[in-house]
């Protein structure tokens, strides 16, 4: 009786030793204790869903806006289906999200869109929350004031109302440089220069560029010429921490310029906004090489 019950006890020993020696085998292959599983290349889940997604604005001629067929057009929606093309083979494969100027950053940061192609000029507050790529226009903010005002210089603006878009480069620089200055804010551009035509405010400010156009196909309007800050470029942005997509996006742009690119998109969309002595390179960045 004695001997059974000691083999008995030996085989249940032998047991646990063969259980401890299997859980000692499968160990090197868990995650280290506190440690995190490869991540995903953020390219490889763009090419598995087959599908790039961008967000544009739609009410930003020559830029980003939407044709009379219901289509997303504009510099900044060809170089979205441009990307598309080299990165999935198809210019076809981009999804458009509308964003607004105060939508642009929270979209990345969501998750909403994988890039923002939507004039974001590159300022030190922005390149806290997002990463930006390397640029691909230049832009400077002046101010829109209709033919007939008394407004010559910036600071005749002072016991004016002023027009912003939410979130622009406009809207910051005033709010932090002129506190005092009376600002009229609307979500969309189209608008704020609504309430431009309509009189309820006595100038709008907002990226040169956009004002160039408009003033151009609306005529009775002006642009002052005295900048509100110091020229900056604008640039694509991604979420913050995407290296991966930034420097995939800086590689692209510099293979366009290349080719020339933007000068083409440029002689386009944009050209024939401007006024006919404009040389394009005072607005493209081609090739992403920022001279400042």
């Amino acid at each position: 009786m004695k001997t059974a019950k000691t083999s008995k006890l030996l085989l249940s020993l032998l047991g646990l030793a063969l259980l401890a020696g299997c859980n000692k085998a499968e160990e090197p292959g868990k995650p280290a204790a506190g440690g995190a599983a490869p991540a995903t290349s953020y390219l490889e889940t763009i090419k598995a869903r087959d599908k790039l997604i961008v967000g544009v604005f739609t009410d930003k001629p020559p830029f980003g806006f939407v044709d009379e067929a219901g289509r997303y057009v504009g510099f900044d929606t060809d170089i979205g289906r441009q990307f598309a093309k080299d990165l999935l083979g198809d210019e076809n494969k981009v999804e458009f999200v509308a964003v607004e100027p105060a939508s642009r950053i929270p979209f990345l940061q969501s998750d909403k869109v994988d890039l923002i192609l939507a004039n974001m000029t590159v300022t030190p507050e922005r390149k806290e929350a997002v990463e930006f790529t390397n640029p691909n226009l230049r832009v400077a903010v002046q101010a829109l004031v209709p033919e007939g005002s008394s407004v010559k210089k910036l600071d005749d603006l002072a016991d004016k109302t002023i027009i912003v878009t939410t979130g622009t480069t406009a809207d910051i620089w005033l709010t932090k440089n002129h506190p005092d200055w009376k600002l009229l804010k609307f979500e969309k551009n189209t608008e704020s220069l609504q309430a431009l035509a309509s009189g309820r405010g006595d100038a709008y400010a907002q990226d040169n560029l956009i004002l160039f156009s408009w003033s151009k196909q609306n005529p009775g309007y002006r642009v002052l010429e005295e900048k509100l800050g110091e020229e900056a470029p604008i640039a694509p942005a991604v979420k913050k921490g995407n290296i991966e997509l930034r420097d995939w996006v800086n590689a692209e742009l510099a293979r366009l310029g290349e080719q020339k690119y933007l000068l083409k998109l440029y002689d386009q969309y944009v050209r024939k906004e401007l006024s006919d002595d404009t040389p394009p390179e005072s607005v493209i960045v081609e090739g992403g090489n920022w001279q400042g």
